[in-house]
């Protein structure tokens, strides 16, 4: 039965991709409208951040102040439970990544009651993408329902994240490198840290939360990552731009992809993808000669010449992007989260995204709790989280994957040359069309059927580009290709995500956990 539904659904998005073919041949040549500090360091609380007693055990240990450690933290102490929070270094961060939070993103910071975090860091609102092709096509691409993303630096972003977390008195901030899990019959109880003076620590909580980012070091302990490296970015900051319109980031899809985004008021993060394993070195100018002569002639006219005035300033920096599906080992006692459990592609920018809307879930799921200290049942109860975040971590995750995999492609392949071709011009369309796509990229409808009829729609709309007016051979033959390549592309990233769990999850038996049965509430909420 389930195979007919997926088998009617495929069928529906085929029919779906060939009516758009009709509906948007007369328009064709459509073209979108063109209208459109210093650092500084958190000190580690000690007993000076609490400002009333943080008397009695802890309740959770959250290992990294990150995004959704910072995040985390705040939400689970503003319901009452103690916390303490174990981060490597408190200064600011200076990363390349981390720095676009789309619109989603922003309605479950607000959810969760840190929409001020926003403030007083320059932050810039993006309502909008110019997605840049060849031969100078572009198409603006805006997120569905008026609703709007902000661009930032990341560094400023987390500090404002911590200190929003460390005014709590329930909160506990220290700054040291944890080493170990602390693991006592089967069951974590804490973790073994080292200062930054090198004094060796033990904190004990009846729920520790790894959420250390992407280079986590306690990972291995709760899951099996299988790390892919897909790309590199290269990150530089564009300053003395001239854009014709505000509020706008970019998608340039051409031989090279290429991110770029406001981020203050006077800077915009670019971020150049380098497909493969290896890249060219940055020290002995390789780079900026590559930067020069093959990415600066895609750059839009007016973001070439801050491009080139960037890599002449020689602030030039590079990143891996690194995709790791979910594949949890559920531990009495201990969780993760963020990055650390799953990461995809950056390319769309939705890490944030889904690491907030993580945190969303999983303080919503501890609310009905009182007690943390029965590792084994709050273990089985917490299984539910990896069923119930499917929906939005598919979505950006599978989006992230395909738009690399079809963009980053060679054009000798002309089936790979016409699936570009037809995802942007299906971006193009504009309507229902796009809008699906933004409301899905920015986790504002995380509908995994949604998703999948929109990859099937476009699929049946290269074929049918190919195949109309009139059938040749040559024509027949790219188009079974283009099939061929595209199932190859969309089903194994379906396969990677868990098509069970993320399309017919009522017949998991997680997805039925219900709290168990506590005593009384005890607790001393922070509301």
């Amino acid at each position: 039965m389930e195979s007919k539904h997926i088998f009617g659904g495929v069928v529906a998005a085929l029919l779906f991709g060939f009516v758009v073919l009709y509906s948007s041949r007369g328009r064709e040549n459509i073209k979108a409208s063109e209208k459109n500090r210093s650092k500084k360091t958190l000190k580690s609380s000690g007993n000076g951040v609490c400002r009333s007693n943080f008397a009695g055990n802890t309740d959770v240990i959250i290992v990294g102040a990150g995004v959704a450690g910072s995040a985390l933290a705040y939400a689970l102490a503003k319901d009452g439970w103690r916390v303490h929070i174990i981060e490597r270094d408190l200064t600011e961060p200076d990363r390349i990544v981390g720095e676009l939070l789309h619109a989603g993103g922003c309605i479950k910071l607000a959810e969760l009651g840190l929409e001020d975090c926003l403030d007083g860091i320059d932050s810039q609102i993006v309502f909008s993408f110019a997605a840049v092709h060849k031969d100078g096509k572009r198409t603006a691409i805006s997120y569905p329902s008026n609703a709007s993303g902000r661009g930032f630096h990341n560094g400023r972003f987390i500090q404002k994240l911590r200190e929003k977390a460390a005014s709590l008195p329930n909160v506990k901030l220290d700054q040291g490198t944890v080493t170990s899990l602390v693991e006592e019959n089967g069951t974590i109880k804490g973790v073994l840290y080292k200062t930054k003076a090198g004094q060796e620590l033990a904190a004990s909580a009846s729920l520790t939360i790894v959420c250390d980012g992407c280079f986590s070091n306690l990972r291995r302990n709760l899951c099996n990552p299988k790390i892919e490296v897909p790309s590199y970015f290269v990150g530089l900051v564009l300053e003395n731009y001239n854009l014709p319109y505000a509020n706008r980031a970019y998608f340039i899809l051409k031989d090279t992809i290429v991110i770029a985004y406001p981020v203050s008021s006077n800077e915009i993060r670019c971020l150049v993808d380098v497909p493969g394993s290896k890249q060219p070195p940055i020290a002995n100018g390789e780079m900026a000669s590559y930067l020069k002569t093959v990415v600066a002639p895609q750059m839009p006219p007016e973001l070439y010449n801050a491009f080139i005035c960037a890599i002449e300033k020689g602030n030039i920096r590079t990143m891996p992007n690194r995709i790791m599906a979910a594949s949890p080992s559920p531990t009495p006692g201990a969780f993760m989260i963020g990055d650390s459990l799953n990461m995809r592609h950056a390319v769309t920018g939705g890490g944030m995204t889904v690491g907030l809307s993580d945190v969303v879930l999983l303080r919503d799921l501890l609310r009905p709790l009182n007690d943390l200290s029965d590792g084994a049942a709050i273990c089985k109860y917490l299984e539910s989280f990896y069923i119930l975040r499917k929906p939005t971590a598919f979505a950006i995750n599978t989006l992230a994957s395909t738009l690399h995999t079809v963009f980053s492609s060679s054009d000798q392949d002309p089936s790979r040359k016409e699936m570009k071709e037809a995802f942007f011009n299906y971006l193009s369309l504009g309507g229902v069309f796009s809008d699906g796509l933004m409301a899905l990229l920015s986790g504002l409808n995380p509908d995994p059927l949604s998703l999948v009829f929109h990859c099937f729609a476009m699929l049946a709309y290269a074929v049918g580009r190919l195949l109309l007016p009139f059938p040749t051979p040559k024509r027949m033959f790219i188009a079974a290709k283009l099939i061929l390549v595209g199932s190859g592309i969309i089903f194994p990233i379906l396969k990677a995500e868990g098509i069970r769990a993320t399309f017919f999850p009522a017949t998991m038996p997680a997805y039925y956990r219900t709290p168990p049965v506590q005593s009384t509430d005890d607790r001393e909420t922070g509301k």
